[in-house]
């Protein structure tokens, strides 16, 4: 039994849930999403609470059902709220700086890296060295932080690189000489 996917999604008043067959539309204040559900997977809304419903207890269905219920949740949130995802850059002369619909990147490397934006997401860069994406998409905030951390990951020998704020890097003992 999911325990995840029978909790009820309370949608907050500047928001609108509606749905057409299988497909889910949410807007509020920050813009519009949609999903389509999976088959199997519906839906009730009850004045401001919606609850995910699954057809029957098939392992793929069961599967489905909470991944379902956090994804029409991150929705709401999404619409409401936003995410957003906060990156730091650590290494001499390592920086970065937002030009026009790119995030150019000096990592190091013998050249800039330049990392397309896309529309729907705000990227801004502080002091060059604290990156902060923000979005109504949980999982293409999270995909564009990653992806900038990917260019370079914390080494854990001088703690160089990109890293998300707060995250812990643990530090390894160089080589040592007789």
């Amino acid at each position: 039994m999911s325990r995840v996917g029978n909790k009820s999604i309370t949608i907050p008043a500047k928001v609108s849930l509606k749905a057409s067959g299988s497909d889910v539309h949410v807007e509020g204040p920050k813009g519009k999403l949609s999903f389509t559900l999976p088959e199997g997977i519906t839906f009730k809304q009850e004045g401001d609470t919606v609850t995910v419903i699954r057809k029957n207890d098939d392992r793929k269905i069961r599967a489905l059902h909470g991944t379902s219920q956090r994804l029409i949740g991150n929705m709401i949130k999404g619409v409401s709220e936003g995410f957003q995802k906060s990156l730091e850059i650590h290494g001499v002369g390592f920086r970065a700086a937002v030009k026009g619909d790119k995030l150019d990147l000096s990592l190091g490397y013998s050249h800039p890296l330049l990392h397309p934006i896309p529309s729907d997401i705000k990227v801004t860069v502080t002091d060059n060295t604290k990156i902060l994406v923000e979005g109504i998409d949980k999982q293409r905030v999270g995909q564009l932080a990653a992806d900038v951390r990917n260019y370079y990951p914390p080494e854990p020998y001088k703690g160089k690189g990109v890293r998300y704020t707060g995250e812990q890097v643990r530090r390894k003992e160089g080589k040592k000489s007789k």
